[in-house]
């Protein structure tokens, strides 16, 4: 029989893992203790946490959700999240899995009248039908999509001979006479982070509204030898950056930045290209994952979008979600 158990602090979550969820024992940086942690104390600190375990045997099901009232719960997750999923231990079968899901489900049933699930790609499907199964009205929808490039074996040269034209036609003449000195770092240093910041500073992005949590990222992930933290410099002065990380195989592009007084001389495009290179010939890297958003440039560096589903769930009990559930409903079948 299933056990579940509420979680309402980190600190509580890590002793019950014991190091299980530690980036030795979990290959993917979203399903790690270290990014649940890091995203709630830098960006939801307001927020309680609210973790859930679903345990049976040796298999278990863990949930990273976030109370946004007394009654609601979210995936933990936010625009800095590629993904979220349910994480299992103990290599459940999926006919387990799907029984760990619904004992959660239900379990979710007393006292929660709405749940959202995004960003999600991997288990939408279960997690729709382990909801339905226990009794809430779901519904899931495609939302936006996450763009990836799967290099298959193939060497920098042979990518960059097959993107668009136009895309190499703008590298080739704004890199004429090498405008840009380019430097990619693997180690974070207060320099290069004051560098970071007088980028983001200047980009036509908002102000970067957790630089906390990026520098977090940035930190742990230098400390393991996986960031790669790119510039492009005119006489020195930082005009351009990105924050990428790289492990297992896969590259993740987390953040760019670019001071946009440089707008016609496109210092990011050559940056990314100078990223892009050392991500396939240096680091031989399998897959490069741009995130999440449907930004057109995506497309020029891309081969394959995944969509992106949210499945959000009501609880039937409660009269106060029949009428968002109908919205929600009707708003899934125009599409």
């Amino acid at each position: 029989m299933a056990v579940t158990r509420e979680y309402r602090s980190f600190a509580e979550v890590r002793a019950a893992l014991a190091g299980r969820l530690d980036r030795a024992a979990t290959p993917c940086l979203f399903d790690r203790i270290d990014w649940f942690e890091s995203l709630h104390g830098h960006c939801f600190a307001e927020q309680p946490a609210f973790v859930l375990q679903v345990k049976e045997d040796e298999a278990e099901l863990w949930l990273f959700l976030l109370p946004s009232d007394s009654r609601r719960l979210s995936a933990l997750a936010n625009w800095y999240s590629f993904s979220w999923r349910p994480v299992f231990l103990g290599a459940p079968r999926p006919p387990l899995q799907a029984e760990l899901l619904e004992a959660a489900a239900r379990h979710l049933l007393n006292g929660h009248a709405q749940i959202d699930f995004y960003p999600m790609q991997d288990r939408s499907d279960h997690m729709l039908a382990a909801f339905r199964r226990a009794g809430w009205f779901a519904v899931r929808r495609p939302m936006g999509g996450r763009h990836l490039l799967h290099l298959k074996g193939r060497d920098f040269a042979r990518y960059w001979a097959q993107r668009p034209g136009r895309l190499r036609n703008q590298v080739r003449r704004k890199g004429r006479g090498d405008p840009f000195a380019m430097e990619i770092a693997d180690r974070l240093t207060d320099a290069l982070w004051n560098d970071y910041r007088h980028v983001q500073a200047r980009s036509w992005k908002d102000a970067e509204p957790a630089l906390p949590f990026l520098r977090d990222l940035a930190e742990r992930e230098s400390a393991a030898g996986h960031l790669r933290i790119g510039f492009a410099r005119r006489e020195g002065l930082p005009v351009a950056t990105q924050l990428w990380t790289v492990e297992n195989g896969v590259a993740l592009i987390h953040k760019l930045s670019h001071d946009q007084a440089f707008d016609h001389a496109s210092p990011g495009t050559l940056l990314s290209h100078a990223m892009f290179a050392y991500a396939i010939d240096a680091d031989r890297v399998g897959t490069i994952d741009y995130g999440t958003g449907d930004n057109a440039y995506k497309k020029d560096w891309m081969d394959e979008r995944a969509t992106l589903y949210r499945v959000d769930c009501f609880n039937p009990r409660f009269a106060s979600t029949w009428i968002p559930a109908a919205r929600i409903a009707i708003s899934a079948l125009v599409g």
